[in-house]
């Protein structure tokens, strides 16, 4: 690596580490998130409580986009075993936690200034823009990730125990890219936009090899991560053809990191 390079990187940490210190006091605060978590989700088992649904600007920004290509981290959890609990319990139940996981998780995004690009079945897709500094957002996409877990383990499944449900657990994958807006039809105001890109394919694709509870990360946005937070992660190491994906800048295999924190 040349040494312009070196220093380069060693200024992009420090606007980072200052940024992060700056924003100390509005990081989120796990405790109060699990304890909002945990009413809310007694309220909803028990007490019928309907989420007034999590307030987001993704659309408003998607449509004030369209066609841009912008650059950004997909993040993709997906509820696991949520096809055995409808089997086992009454319709209006699996409704009511599939829901509840859902807006939680969405909050979660909002809480590390993502966007919720859009809820699927028992899944949940977020983005989170690059809009000046990549590294930030790499930071702000796997604390969302960790986030996601703590809030599953100890706001959720405690209060689903209660009940003697089972434990939710979640499979997440986050990847960086270029990705476009599209939008299908000429209607700007109510016309259907969503996102189109590599990321989003490829972050779809991490997320389907992660075990439950885990995080997976693609190369791109690791190397984007403070390296006290890249510390946390090792290299996955793939058998024979299970992960055959190849980096779009370099031609070889896209390596993916497994979070071991």
């Amino acid at each position: 690596m040349k040494m312009s390079e070196n220093i380069n990187e060693k200024n992009d940490n420090r606007v980072v580490d200052m940024l992060l210190s700056r924003n100390v006091e509005a990081s989120v605060d796990s405790e109060s998130m699990i304890l909002e978590t945990q009413k809310r989700v007694w309220g909803a088992l028990k007490k019928g409580y309907e989420y007034s649904g999590v307030h987001d600007e993704s659309e408003d920004f998607l449509r004030k986009n369209v066609f841009s290509k912008l650059d950004m981290m997909v993040l993709y959890v997906d509820l696991v075993g949520s096809t055995k609990m409808a089997l086992e319990m009454p319709s209006e139940k699996i409704a009511t936690i599939i829901s509840s996981f859902a807006q939680e998780m969405a909050a979660v995004i909002r809480q590390h200034h993502g966007y919720i690009l859009k809820f699927v079945g028992d899944a949940v897709i977020g983005y989170f823009v690059a809009e000046s500094n990549s590294l930030l957002t790499a930071d702000n996409a796997v604390n969302c990730a960790k986030s996601m877990n703590t809030v599953i383990q100890k706001g959720i499944n405690p209060i689903l125990d209660q009940y003697d449900y089972p434990d939710l657990m979640v499979k997440i994958g986050v990847d960086f890219g270029q990705n476009i807006v599209v939008r299908y039809g000429a209607d700007e105001q109510h016309s259907h936009v969503d996102l189109m890109g590599p990321a989003m394919n490829i972050a779809a694709k991490i997320q389907a090899m992660a075990k439950p509870n885990q995080i997976l990360i693609g190369s791109d946005v690791c190397k984007r991560l403070h390296p006290s937070s890249q510390k946390d992660f090792k290299q996955i190491i793939w058998k024979n053809d299970e992960w055959n994906y190849r980096s779009r800048h370099t031609g070889e295999i896209y390596q993916v990191f497994e979070y071991r924190g």
